[in-house]
């Protein structure tokens, strides 16, 4: 049981490592080739944030535990916007932009209702693994085509050497990816055999055990990176982060669990009760800001609280 604990620890802890690195080193190659900043944004950083709770679920999957992997999902998704939204709205009301309100929320609402409907059966199927993963395609050529940037590649300063000097950065940040991406599939790896070592161990079901501790440490940097920027009054960036979050946890990361083949979830509290917990905290926020076109105080107060009775009610269930 020890073994498991350690192995779980030190695989979450490797994941946020990791995962940091390889979002930095994949921005900033992505940078040095002089790749579109819609592009950067929506492909690079998306599926970047993304990567812990991908190759958690799909290890998961491969591990014939998909009930681990579906928590993941559905724990995330709710830890983003429950504890990320949440605290951030009890530092400080946090509006929501016109474009935010029009098409980033409603979309995050839309796919998460889409990934609740294929596994409320308690199974997610390949077919349904490729519908995910298509309409996550979709949803990123939507996402570059109608980004507002103003699509300007990074001027080149014309200097001598400076070529030399972009290839160089290039290899930098690209083994730095590698590195990074390499970090989160070990730590991934060590999280699962740990996780489902201690579900096993104290008779709980993976599905509690990826929605309550794998999901929050998926959701760290998610987490710590809106916190930070509500205390540091950048509200902007707080809305689009967390349900683009979503939209990839749902699309992308639900994608590639059931390409692998996920089979039988066999956890009818995780499919019933954490589905619905989902599904209430995003319909919520959502609600919330269409009245108050911000999250306030009081919002905060119940995103909170509706994650805190989900994990009672789930851990006694």
């Amino acid at each position: 049981m020890i073994w498991a604990l350690l192995a779980l620890l030190a695989g979450l802890v490797l994941l946020v490592v990791a995962g940091d690195h390889f979002v930095a080193g994949a921005s900033r190659l992505a940078t040095a080739l002089r790749m579109r900043p819609a592009v950067i944004g929506a492909v690079v950083l998306g599926f970047g944030t993304s990567a812990p709770e991908m190759v958690v679920s799909a290890l998961a999957s491969i591990n014939d535990n998909p009930a681990l992997g579906v928590g993941n999902i559905v724990g995330s998704n709710v830890a983003n916007l429950s504890l990320g939204l949440g605290v951030a709205a009890l530092l400080m009301p946090i509006p929501f932009s016109r474009t935010a309100l029009r098409r980033d929320v409603p979309w995050s609402v839309a796919t998460a209702a889409i990934f609740a409907v294929l596994v409320m059966d308690d199974y997610l199927s390949r077919l349904e693994g490729g519908l995910l993963a298509a309409l996550m395609a979709i949803t990123l050529v939507w996402l570059i085509r109608t980004s507002r940037d103003d699509e300007r590649l990074p001027d080149a300063d014309g200097a001598p050497g400076s070529t030399a000097r972009d290839a160089g950065a290039a290899w930098r940040n690209l083994v730095r990816a590698v590195l990074g991406l390499c970090g989160v599939i070990i730590g991934a790896q060590l999280a699962v055999e740990g996780a489902i070592a201690l579900a096993k161990h104290w008779n709980l079901s993976g599905g509690f055990i990826g929605f309550s501790i794998v999901a929050l440490g998926t959701s760290l940097p998610e987490v710590a990176t809106v916190v930070a920027a509500a205390r540091k009054g950048h509200t902007e960036l707080i809305v689009g982060n967390l349900f683009g979050s979503n939209v990839f946890n749902s699309l992308a990361v639900g994608g590639a669990m059931g390409l692998v083949g996920a089979g039988a979830i066999d956890d009818p509290s995780l499919t019933g009760l954490g589905i619905g917990a989902m599904m209430a905290v995003v319909v919520l926020a959502y609600l919330g800001a269409l009245v108050g076109k911000r999250a306030g105080r009081i919002d905060g107060v119940v995103l909170l609280g509706i994650y805190v009775a989900t994990m009672i009610l789930l851990g006694t269930g």
